[in-house]
């Protein structure tokens, strides 16, 4: 049976995990990563030399790195249902995959450590604003796309690029300081929310 390996607080995880939900597939998991199992360990190394989950174990096979295994779970699992047929749509669909990835993730760590984790040396109210700051600009980018109106990120139907950026919504959302307003983003959040696949991994257990 295929198995993932990480732990559930890992947005990375939660998008493999949705993924697999959304498909029916099943999979076992198996907790990796801080603070519950430590994977700088050989037994894990090597299976992954960078001590990143989520890894994805499937007899022999194993891969690693978010998007390439949503990108084989929806090949193989899916038949390429999670992204769209239509060529343009499908690299619509990916842009909108990887810059949640790269850009509207890259400065929520100092805020989820600060105010959600409460970990030490994340105590500087200045660090903080700032990051807030830049995060709230990269918001309003994906504020601005939906504001255009359509059910989905890209085209008529569910795909990768909803559960991405539905993910990096969740966490938005799940972090309490003062936000700037985004009606467009919090509508459609609160759609995507409510298919049943989302339901185990937009709780506020998993910020």
């Amino acid at each position: 049976m295929l198995k993932l390996l990480g732990r559930i607080t890992s947005i990375n995880v939660r998008k493999a995990l949705w993924a697999l939900d959304e498909l029916g597939v099943e999979y076992e998991r198996e907790d990796w990563g801080l603070p519950l199992r430590d994977p700088k360990v050989p037994e894990f190394l090597a299976l992954n030399p960078n001590a990143q989950v989520p890894v994805l174990i499937e007899g022999d096979f194993v891969l690693w790195e978010s998007i390439a295994i949503l990108g084989y779970i929806n090949q193989v699992y899916g038949n390429g249902a999670l992204l769209p047929r239509d060529s343009r749509e499908q690299a619509h669909a990916m842009q909108w995959v990887l810059w949640q990835n790269n850009e509207m993730s890259s400065h929520w760590g100092y805020p989820l450590r600060a105010i959600i984790r409460k970990e030490a040396g994340y105590d500087d109210a200045g660090a903080l604003a700032q990051n807030i700051a830049v995060w709230t600009g990269k918001m309003a980018i994906i504020e601005a796309h939906l504001a255009k109106g359509g059910e989905f990120v890209v085209g008529s139907d569910f795909s990768l690029a909803d559960i991405c950026i539905t993910l990096g919504l969740h966490r938005w959302f799940a972090i309490p300081f003062e936000h700037a307003p985004m009606p467009a983003s919090e509508a459609y959040y609160r759609r995507m929310i409510e298919r049943p696949a989302a339901a185990p991994w937009v709780t506020p257990a998993t910020p």
